[in-house]
């Protein structure tokens, strides 16, 4: 049984390996609308690396996206996001279109109009991505005349109805022009979903997770003897590495401090490749709590990216970002309660050194480095 439980422990890690290359950053897009003497007007932001998924714009397919290929496939793209991102009784137009470049890549600007002038935060109905990507979620700042801004998480799996290619508009509410009650804990599910879905993050802490039901000794490592003399050390790594992201995580998201993606996301593939290194050579003499809130403070850098968008009055961006970060850390729990229970029961298996500690840690070293070399050099490596 013992054997059993650790073999999965084992394939769980590996299987890591083979998920996707950009593992911090969810799939975002970024809505902005606001109303004014002259009716709607509503900005919309994809990632371009988004919409290659979406419409193929890579026509030579040799993994570059090209002024070239971007310019002539821009009536694909105007035409895709104004299908997807409808505004109840406002019939939206095209009336622009750009490029920004962007902490984490370059995004494709759409803007839209509409001569009406909502008294209400309207409905939105948004498809974008849907049935491609399972992550992604449109976050809408929306600014009417005379009201205070508020924000709305879009998320495409419950606007749209059944067929991803050609995102119909639900008219079940929409020609009321009612808009759906706002979620109050919208932000605690993103945070969720986010550490989740962050490969890169989850990664991380396994390899801070791995040694918990064991010490380090001369003779190498040995178990511990009981519940308690494994879970003081867990949470001393928690704590510390939940410390450290919520300091980043708040001055990155308030435009405090700002580090461009390219330094961060190479980096955090770095603490992965320290972080198992230590579990095979002892580098850092113990202090994994200490390693944790060192490299817990870079890691905060890749959650902040929705909240670093919304430029929300204080007041806003302070209940956003507390929601964000109880999701990110009700996410982490779930991944310690996960990961620890089976790496507990198995702890005294002669085999664990050798096949969890040793075994998985080479594995994350092998995907730190290879998401290093994609995160580095622009190119994809590990599967989609």
């Amino acid at each position: 049984m013992s054997m059993t439980i650790a073999r999965l422990a084992i394939l769980l890690l590996s299987t890591l390996a083979s998920w996707p290359a950009i593992a911090h950053k969810s799939s975002d897009a970024y809505l902005q609308l606001s109303s004014s003497p002259a009716g709607l007007a509503v900005r919309v932001d994809v990632a371009l690396r988004d919409l290659d998924v979406a419409l193929d714009l890579d026509a030579n397919t040799d993994g570059r996206l090209t002024w070239g290929e971007v310019k002539a496939r821009w009536p694909a793209i105007e035409a895709y996001v104004a299908q997807g991102v409808e505004v109840a009784q406002c019939p939206l137009h095209p009336t622009g279109r750009g490029l920004e470049r962007r902490s984490d890549g370059t995004y494709a600007v759409v803007n839209l109009a509409s001569d009406c002038q909502p008294r209400a935060e309207p409905a939105i109905r948004y498809g974008l991505m849907r049935g491609i990507d399972a992550t992604h979620r449109g976050i809408a700042k929306i600014e009417l005349a005379g009201q205070p801004p508020v924000v709305r998480v879009l998320d495409p799996g419950r606007a749209f109805g059944p067929t991803p290619s050609t995102p119909t508009i639900d008219r079940t509410s929409a020609d009321q022009g009612k808009a759906p009650a706002p979620s109050a804990t919208a932000f605690l599910r993103e945070g969720v979903l986010h550490i989740l879905t962050g490969y890169d993050h989850v990664l991380f802490l396994l390899c801070l997770l791995l040694p918990a039901a064991m010490r380090r000794t001369p003779k190498g490592w040995q178990p511990v003897s009981g519940l308690k003399e494994a879970v003081l050390p867990v949470f001393g790594i928690v704590t510390a590495f939940t410390l450290a992201h919520s300091i980043t995580l708040g001055l990155a998201a308030s435009g405090r401090v700002s580090l461009p993606s390219s330094f961060i996301e190479p980096a955090i593939a770095v603490t992965i490749i320290l972080a198992a290194l230590d579990n095979i050579v002892p580098v850092f003499r113990g202090r994994r709590a200490v390693v944790a809130f060192a490299f817990g403070l870079i890691h905060g850098f890749g959650f902040a990216g929705a909240l670093a968008e919304l430029d929300l009055p204080t007041s806003a961006f302070a209940w956003a970002l507390l929601q964000f970060n109880a999701g990110l850390e009700l996410g982490q729990l779930m991944i310690v309660i996960v990961a620890c229970t089976p790496l507990y029961l198995v702890r005294a298996n002669p085999r664990y050194p050798a096949w969890v500690i040793r075994g998985g840690s080479a594995a994350a070293i092998l995907v730190g480095a290879l998401w290093f070399v994609e995160r580095t050099a622009d190119v994809a490596i590990l599967p989609l």
